[in-house]
């Protein structure tokens, strides 16, 4: 809460300095008080406010917010503020709210090196199969690119990779002449999956060590920042199971948080539970619970009905203190555009749906900006030699 703020203002009296002052000091004391709906801290929380400019006519408020700063992010609070600001005699003065964002590097496990030009990775798990997790991983990357952030989709689901169908890619990467990959793209994504390197209808018959080295070669041997651009954000689409993947990416890539994706059905949820526990026993935060299929919406009368069960992402997330991040509807619409590659974030975009998937992906970004920053490539590698 320590924000040193001041009026910016030339050539005035002293007694409008001492009024603007005292204006600015009610201002901050109810800005303090504003909770910020992505991050759930104060909104000036961690130097956020930067300065309050008063003007004859307008009073403008500058903040830096750790997340994507999208028009739905700038409209929600101004609006907070607004409604903040009421108690103050702003004496008829307009208010304006000049966000800026500043996405930074966030700790992960310990003793795990760095990805190259990835800033944060972002795991999306579910512990079983077919509840829609990679159709989530895919609107919560587009939704974060929509919002502003340098986003790359990695698809660790070596065994029946999606990505390059939902995203809309095909061909191969191409080898750079160190050996790197080069991502795809599309979408405004970098996308890297082994699903470029097979034909689409081959299996992959692998052993466990084949499974994990190639996780390895496709998140370290991927060249994310060729365009001179880093990575904001990495969503890693995970294989359902806690399994080998699982396991490498707990002790050799650098996770700063993870998000459970389920279905309110009971099997679905016995599974969910698992694959938290798993993150926790390895030490990587959990940012919520997304309920995906969560209510069926009739395509003739839009009615919805709980086909699957209600609120159970909801009991779920009560019962390992966990943030229930949102509800996905199941929508015709939603299996249709990923099948085409134009997942329902690009497609429809004004859409309840997306609407639904941009508020989830915002708030995954403000609960991982109030993480501690990763200073760990700040200090110099240390190696220790026999003379």
């Amino acid at each position: 809460m320590g924000d040193t703020v001041v009026a910016l203002r030339s050539n005035v009296s002293p007694m409008f300095d001492v009024m603007s002052e005292q204006l600015i000091t009610a201002i901050t004391t109810q800005l303090h008080a504003v909770i910020d709906p992505y991050n759930k801290s104060a909104l000036t929380a961690g130097r956020a406010l930067n300065r309050i400019e008063v003007g004859d006519q307008t009073v403008v408020i500058h903040l830096t917010k750790g997340y994507p700063v999208s028009e739905q992010t700038q409209a929600a609070l101004t609006t907070l503020v607004l409604d903040a600001l009421t108690a103050v005699d702003l004496q008829g003065r307009d208010v304006q709210l000049a966000i800026a964002q500043d996405i930074i590097s966030h700790s992960a496990q310990q003793g795990v090196r760095t990805v190259e030009g990835v800033k944060n990775i972002i795991a999306v798990a579910s512990g079983k199969g077919g509840v829609g997790k990679s159709t989530v991983s895919a609107n919560l990357a587009l939704a974060l690119a929509a919002a502003g952030a340098h986003v790359a989709v990695l698809d660790a689901d070596i065994y029946g990779p999606s990505q390059p169908r939902m995203l809309g890619v095909s061909g191969k990467p191409e080898a750079l002449d160190n050996k790197m990959l080069l991502p795809m793209r599309n979408h405004q994504l970098k996308i890297m999956s082994i699903g470029f390197l097979v034909e689409e209808d081959t299996p992959m018959i692998w052993r466990g060590p084949m499974v994990t080295q190639a996780l390895e070669q496709m998140l370290r041997g991927t060249d994310w920042t060729n365009d001179g651009q880093e990575v904001d954000y990495l969503i890693i689409d995970l294989p359902p199971g806690t399994g080998d993947i699982q396991l490498t990416l707990s002790q050799k890539v650098p996770v700063s948080g993870a998000v459970i994706v389920t279905t309110p059905q009971d099997i679905a949820l016995l599974d969910a539970r698992k694959a938290y526990k798993m993150f926790d026993k390895v030490s990587v935060p959990v940012f919520g619970v997304i309920e995906n299929m969560s209510t069926h919406v009739c395509t003739q009368c839009g009615h919805e009905e709980a086909i699957f069960g209600a609120h159970g992402a909801q009991k779920m997330a009560e019962e390992y203190n966990l943030e229930l991040l949102g509800e996905i509807p199941l929508e015709m619409a939603i299996r249709e555009l990923a099948d085409s590659g134009t997942p329902t974030v690009v497609a429809e975009p004004a859409s309840a749906t997306a609407s639904r998937y941009q508020d989830i992906a915002l708030r995954i970004a403000g609960k991982l900006s109030i993480k501690k920053k990763d200073f760990s490539s700040k200090f110099p590698n240390i190696v220790v030699e026999n003379s």
